[in-house]
């Protein structure tokens, strides 16, 4: 299955992927150091986003999003890519940074919630730099 979505960071990734219904805060949500989800209220609590696909509807909360992305980017356990619904401006400039600081921007494509709809934990993905997201 091929699912075609607006690139917002282009690039290309591959991975398992990690999906939510639900927005997830950065701050005091994701640990950076290991790339745990750490809220306990989240439905991936205890679940490791580095090195997968998130994709999840958009964040919530505040910039912080980008400082903790940027610091997870630096230490290698921040997901290979993400999948939103939604133009997030924080997991772009994370990315954005990422790129001009460590030359290690991870892509950022935004699918309808119909295609969205379609992603669940554990396909292997391989997200495109035109956007296309092929489901494995």
């Amino acid at each position: 299955m091929i699912l075609q979505g607006h690139v917002l960071i282009p690039g290309q990734a591959q991975g398992r992927a990690l999906v939510t219904g639900e927005p997830l805060s950065f701050w005091g949500g994701y640990d950076y150091q290991t790339g745990e989800i750490i809220d306990r209220r989240h439905p991936l609590s205890g679940q490791i986003a580095a090195g997968r696909i998130l994709a999840l509807p958009f964040t919530r909360g505040s910039s912080t999003t980008t400082a903790v992305l940027l610091e997870a980017v630096r230490l290698g356990t921040a997901p290979v890519a993400i999948l939103t619904t939604g133009r997030d401006h924080f997991f772009a400039l994370a990315s954005i940074v990422a790129d001009e600081m460590y030359q290690k921007p991870f892509p950022l494509v935004v699918l309808t919630s119909t295609d969205f709809e379609k992603l669940k934990t554990g396909q292997w993905l391989h997200v495109q730099a035109d956007g296309r997201v092929v489901i494995e």
